[in-house]
């Protein structure tokens, strides 16, 4: 039975399909690129001029979470927002390391390819901590790329206490089971697991549930947050070893006060490391707040990346 509903993704896609979505889900303005990368298909998409700003999706999320602050950002950097191999509209390989520390290597990779030696990178929930250990890699001596500023957006953090368990557990044989019967549902499952990320479901913008599910059309999209999860332990450990490396580096951090995710109340103990930041916990807010508060979470990052105030 099991085996049954996890295949069902695998009968649901037709290529055509998956680039008609794909290329919809680009944004006017905004350019769907490709790159060959560890024997698949990434997508990434491309706007702007100026700096090079990445920016990196959370679990389950892809380039979609950045519809709002591509355009704004557009007019001061160029910027790049990949949907991570195993998510969004990128392949998912066989064998596919889904430990942080592969997704940062690939991340690094990416940025090689594109020709980029310095850059300015955000990263959001678990996005986040693959840029943390990213940026780390990039303090090494012998590294051929720079971090100039470093934004956090609620990133999985080994202070936070939720999902240490939740996380392990679907990624053990007995949890695993079970989120696989959920496929046969998944669009729902999904559908209320980002209700819960708002803080209000008032602020919820229109499109974002289709957007969401439109990614589930690439099969072996399960089996990509069942390979994050089995890893989480590890990961959290080798976060938390990679944060005394990142103190030179400029560094915002970015919450919502009603974070049901990651706890805001794990930015203070965060922020121990980064010497030379500032900390912005929206109130009212969850954990989406580039989609919830878009406008003041824009004002934020252009602030920070120009240093110049910006008027509301």
């Amino acid at each position: 039975m099991v085996k049954e509903l996890s295949s069902r993704l695998e009968e649901f896609v037709v290529p055509d399909e998956v680039r008609e979505i794909s290329a919809r889900l680009a944004g006017p303005g905004v350019e769907e690129c490709w790159m060959e990368m560890d024997g698949g298909r990434m997508r990434y998409l491309r706007a702007g001029s100026g700096p090079a700003l990445i920016l990196l999706h959370g679990l389950l999320g892809y380039s979609f979470s950045w519809r709002f602050t591509i355009p704004a950002l557009a007019p001061y950097a160029t910027v790049y927002a990949p949907d991570m191999l195993g998510a969004g509209f990128s392949d998912r390989p066989m064998g596919l390391d889904c430990g942080m520390r592969a997704a940062a290597g690939r991340l690094l990779r990416f940025i090689k390819q594109l020709g980029i030696s310095s850059f300015d990178l955000l990263g959001t929930s678990h996005g986040g901590a693959v840029a943390i250990l990213a940026s780390a890699e990039c303090q090494r001596a012998d590294s051929s790329l720079q971090v100039r500023r470093l934004i956090l957006v609620a990133p999985v953090n080994p202070y936070s206490a939720h999902g240490q368990r939740l996380a392990p557990f679907f990624g053990s044989h007995f949890g695993s089971a079970l989120f696989r019967i959920a496929v046969g549902r998944m669009r729902l499952v999904q559908r209320l697991a980002l209700i819960r990320l708002y803080g209000s479901r008032k602020r919820i913008p229109a499109g974002t549930f289709e957007g969401y599910t439109a990614q589930l059309v690439k099969p072996g999209s399960i089996e990509y947050a069942l390979g994050i999860a089995r890893c989480w332990t590890a990961d959290l450990r080798e976060v938390e070893a990679a944060l005394p490396k990142l103190a030179d580096i400029p560094t915002l951090l970015v919450w919502g006060r009603k974070d049901p995710a990651v706890y805001a109340s794990s930015a203070k103990r965060l922020a121990e490391y980064f010497p030379n930041s500032r900390t912005i916990i929206f109130p009212g807010i969850g954990h989406l707040p580039y989609e919830e508060c878009p406008e003041e979470f824009n004002r934020a990052l252009i602030e920070f990346l120009t240093n110049q105030k910006v008027s509301a």
